[in-house]
């Protein structure tokens, strides 16, 4: 689990998800780049996540919005850390 106070990246995920161990991994070394922490949130222990997200997992948000599902879309991740900075 990976968690920091004032995280802006949220990844909904499972323990057992293997894309969303991937989605965090590739994750990890761009927020850690831009001094960012990540978030883990396992939909599972949430029955409103689970009900909101369920197999669209893993799903990154920064600052509440949704940058992507299922794969880590850098074009989105860098689209939105530039937009963050204007």
């Amino acid at each position: 689990m990976i968690s920091a106070s004032g995280a802006r990246f949220v990844l909904y995920g499972r323990a057992w998800c293997h894309l969303c161990e991937d989605m965090r991994a590739e994750l990890e070394p761009i927020a850690a780049q831009h001094g960012l922490g990540v978030a883990w949130i396992d939909i599972d222990e949430d029955p409103l996540l689970e009900a909101r997200y369920d197999e669209r997992v893993p799903v990154l948000t920064l600052d509440g919005v949704e940058l992507c599902q299922y794969r880590l879309d850098r074009r989105a991740v860098y689209a939105a850390l530039g937009a963050r900075g204007r």
